[in-house]
């Protein structure tokens, strides 16, 4: 995938596109993706992604801070696995947002970025105030030889609370991992959710009770986190990838007051990493985040904890062809 910022590099090509700001990369971003290489290849055209390195509400409101599911790197990562030829790389501006759908497709789409098919996700809408419809995508396109085409509805096998079929959106994801759900959350994205960051100093009391934690600092401020409580997830850093069992939450039996915190034992681990990079990889959530009546009772679940998160992790099939697992 070629990710592009200069739009003179596309003239000449000819291109069949999507547009979107495709947070997280789901099974339906993944579904239209796959709808528009068909196209291209039908066509004999490069396919193309066009999507947007800051949110556009953040752009339209600036008292609005978005919690994502990936950084726009994370993004371009994830849409490289997709096959796809272009990423372009299209800043959103209160300018652009001023643009009518027909301004959008005939300034930005036709003359700038030499697009002559345009994919349109079934329920997508663009444009100053978003007024206008497909029907009216495809009268513009024709007016300037651009073809509009309406992407086939995606139907998911994803069933959540015994609802089957369920619709996958970046909304539904963000949902799901508000509520821990991060199994589920997997399978909508068909990867599982991560946070990276760097280790930093903690308050060591899990060292003083016999499970040492990793204190991450995550290093993107937008990124979602997930909802408080215990989780298996593997801990990834010097190239090697171990067992974790991590809390996230404020620590109610050491009275923590109302820091939250995202700390992970690694088990079987025994060595300070202090200011390593690492990946936390979540797998599943064993329990929400409880208040002991001591810390000797937090110490007999913490080793109910570190002994479920181990059998989690042994029997998931995550990454087994690519991990060394410690």
């Amino acid at each position: 995938m070629i990710v592009v910022r200069d739009f003179d590099r596309l003239k000449g090509k000819g291109l069949v596109a999507t547009i979107g700001f495709f947070d997280g990369v789901h099974l339906g971003h993944r579904f239209l993706i796959d709808e528009m290489k068909e196209i291209a290849k039908a066509r004999n055209l490069p396919s193309a992604v066009i999507t947007f390195p800051e949110h556009p509400r953040a752009v339209l409101h600036a008292d609005y801070q978005p919690k994502l599911l990936n950084s726009f790197e994370e993004k371009l990562q994830q849409l490289e696995t997709t096959g796809v030829d272009y990423c372009i790389v299209l800043d959103f501006t209160i300018e652009l947002s001023r643009l009518s759908a027909k301004e959008f497709i005939t300034s930005i789409l036709a003359k700038s970025l030499h697009v002559k098919t345009l994919l349109i996700g079934y329920d997508h809408r663009f444009g100053h105030n978003r007024s206008e419809g497909f029907e009216d995508y495809v009268r513009y396109g024709k007016e300037i030889g651009i073809e509009v085409i309406r992407a086939k509805a995606y139907t998911s096998n994803i069933e959540i609370e015994n609802v089957p079929n369920v619709p996958v959106s970046s909304s539904l994801i963000r949902k799901l991992l508000h509520q821990g759900e991060v199994d589920l959350a997997a399978d909508c994205l068909k990867y599982e959710y991560f946070l990276d960051g760097i280790v930093v100093g903690g308050y060591q009391v899990g060292r003083k009770i016999g499970f040492p934690t990793a204190n991450l600092s995550v290093d993107d401020p937008d990124k979602l986190i997930p909802a408080d409580g215990v989780y298996a997830v593997w801990v990834t850093f010097d190239k090697k990838t171990y067992m974790g069992m991590l809390n996230i939450g404020v620590r109610p039996t050491i009275d923590n007051g109302p820091n939250r915190t995202i700390e992970v034992n690694i088990l079987h681990f025994h060595s300070d990493i202090y200011d390593k990079f690492i990946r936390l990889t979540f797998v599943k959530r064993t329990r929400p985040e409880l208040k002991f009546s001591s810390i000797d009772e937090l110490i007999v679940q913490l080793h109910k904890d570190a002994e479920e998160t181990e059998a989690i992790l042994l029997a998931s099939k995550a990454g087994s062809n690519s991990r060394e697992t410690k």
